[in-house]
């Protein structure tokens, strides 16, 4: 069946790709799809030997070097050109500060799915306190301080980060639409945090549940996942974290508060993909997660802030709770029960997935309505009709960093942004075409719903949503 595909732009210039893992296959066609480009401009940098054939039976220039602290100036600058183009980051083991500033220095724009740092970062420093998103994303908020406005940048617009950050608004407005509530929408961010605040809402999960599973049981000693291994393993391994809300009523023995910048997250002496709480989605209904960190946890709980970030007047609690595919969650209990960090990794391509979806959107709890879920529920099956390349799960962050290029293109003075600053109805617009299902569930349950009490916990019986009662022992 043919389909006619919207042209969003044309970019004059080189189209850069930095990386062409899961994420880059599945991107690369929706950019040519939607922008009208020269095809002779196109490259990748990408240091896998192995891409090569894939590159050239594509038409792409293919540079094959990792890019590092010492050559990405040089390699990066002969790849583009100033004042044209489009530089897409999707690469591991790549610092997304320095390649954010070269690029805004050169008037290229430029788009990330996640602030990264250079190889080594993640398992080399020792200072945990130093290994935090909220670390991370903090150099990029200086940086747009230091430097405002110029060349548009956005930093961390994947599915999450990204695509969540403008569900949390769509979610916003439905809970208002639903409880009677003016839906005007709000013109800033003030106007978003008052009415986060005055619906009642407490927190946020970005609650996922991935049931993609192939017919191949997983081998022993193979990291299984549906996306990067190398970039789940990474911030796995990072302290658990999660922006902290002004309700909460506990705070935990091994939690560490943040005493610098917007102050809005903590961290927890422990890694985050082996750190579970209790959490909902609509397939399979209350379900385990993993606090694994993520850069939207601390955005969303800053966004939403009213009043002095040192000591607010509100701020919501927000934290992702992961369930991956099956497979990812056996490679992580072997992972963490061996100590040793698995040398063969596969990612679950499309071909070979026999059913299920990837559910993603963001749980808002403790309003009058108790909670909302408000996301996609994209399968397999109708990722293959939507997009080549690439399973549900891609196709939820590649279609995210299309909405973010065309928003870029269309705002090119805009500085340094991070999705929860952009239009998300025109994001939303670009993307929701690609997401399959968009939903809005409410649910009565909450972590306290039917707990087993044959062993003591501690509990928060007044506060049914406290973080105390979120985590899962």
């Amino acid at each position: 069946m043919s389909q006619s595909h919207p042209v969003y732009a044309r970019i004059d210039g080189p189209v850069v790709l930095i990386g062409f893992g899961s994420i880059g296959r599945g991107t690369l066609p929706l950019i040519r799809r939607h922008f009208e480009i020269d095809a002779d401009k196109l490259t990748v940098i990408e240091p896998d030997a192995g891409k090569a054939d894939m590159l050239k039976r594509e038409g792409v220039r293919h540079v094959q070097k990792a890019l590092t602290p010492e050559n990405y100036r040089t390699v990066l600058g002969d790849a583009v050109e100033p004042g044209a183009g489009f530089v897409v980051n999707l690469s591991v083991d790549t610092s997304s500060l320095d390649l954010m500033k070269f690029c805004r220095e050169l008037g290229v724009p430029y788009i990330d799915t996640v602030v990264e740092p250079w190889a080594g970062y993640y398992f080399g420093t020792e200072d945990n306190a130093a290994r935090t998103n909220f670390a991370l994303r903090q150099a990029v908020r200086d940086e747009k301080a230091a430097n405002p406005g110029g060349s548009t940048a956005v930093s961390c617009c994947g599915a999450n980060p990204g695509m969540v950050s403008w569900f949390v608004k769509e979610a916003l407005l439905t809970l208002a639409s639903d409880l009677g509530r003016d839906t005007t929408l709000p013109a800033a961010r003030a106007g978003w945090a008052a009415l986060m605040r005055d619906l009642g809402v407490k927190g946020v999960h970005i609650a996922e549940r991935d049931t993609q599973v192939r017919l191949e049981p997983r081998p022993l000693g193979v990291f299984v996942n549906t996306w990067s291994v190398e970039g789940f393993i990474a911030e796995g391994f990072q302290p658990a974290e999660l922006g902290w809300g002004t309700f909460e009523p506990w705070f935990p023995e091994n939690g560490h508060r943040q005493e610098v910048g917007c102050r809005a997250a903590i961290w927890l002496e422990q890694p985050g993909a082996n750190t579970r709480v209790n959490t909902w989605c609509p397939t399979p209904g209350p379900q385990f997660g993993f606090l694994v960190t993520h850069n939207e946890a601390i955005s969303i709980a800053d966004y939403y802030t009213v009043g002095d970030p040192a000591a607010p007047e509100f701020r919501p609690t927000c934290h992702y709770a992961y369930h991956p595919c099956d497979d990812a969650v056996l490679s992580l209990h072997e992972m963490f029960g061996s100590g040793q960090i698995q040398e063969e990794h596969h990612i679950l391509e499309v071909d070979e997935i026999t059913s299920g979806i990837d559910e993603l959107g963001v749980l808002l709890y403790g309003h009058e309505k108790n909670a909302l879920w408000f996301g996609s529920r994209l399968s397999n099956d109708e990722t293959k009709d939507l997009a080549p390349d690439q399973n549900a799960t891609a196709l939820q962050v590649s279609s995210a960093v299309l909405a973010g290029m065309v928003w870029a293109l269309e705002n090119p003075g805009a500085g340094i942004v991070e999705t929860d600053e952009m239009d998300h109805a025109r994001c939303l617009e670009v993307q929701r075409p690609y997401l399959g299902p968009v939903e809005a569930h409410y649910t009565d349950w909450t972590p306290l719903t039917d707990r087993q009490s044959q062993f003591p916990e501690d509990l928060i019986e007044e506060e049914p949503w406290a973080f105390r009662n979120v985590l899962a022992g």
